[in-house]
């Protein structure tokens, strides 16, 4: 059975803000890290940061994939993955 079969939750990604001081998010799959002026998760659409300051995390739930961030929200970014970073770097590499 295969990840995708067992959460099939995790396929829907949305982004909901209330007052620009909580931010709940669907379709996480990762914390790749945080601390309290930015967050990085990896997402079911990608990489995702979040700046703000004073940021905590008020809900984890790891089953249905949702996180609930709570400060004051500055910016949202959607990042390029670091694997494709490093296989791009390679491959501009060779073709030089």
């Amino acid at each position: 059975m295969n990840k995708e079969n067992e959460r099939p939750d995790l396929i829907n990604h949305n982004i909901n803000i209330t007052e620009r001081q909580n931010v709940s998010i669907s379709g996480v799959v990762k914390i790749d890290s945080f601390d309290s002026e930015e967050f990085l998760l990896e997402t079911t659409a990608g990489a995702l940061g979040i700046k703000g300051r004073d940021l905590e995390i008020i809900k984890l739930d790891t089953y249905e994939g949702t996180i609930v961030i709570k400060g004051v929200i500055d910016g949202f970014s959607y990042l390029e993955s670091e694997k494709t970073k490093k296989e791009s770097g390679m491959i501009a590499r060779l073709f030089k």
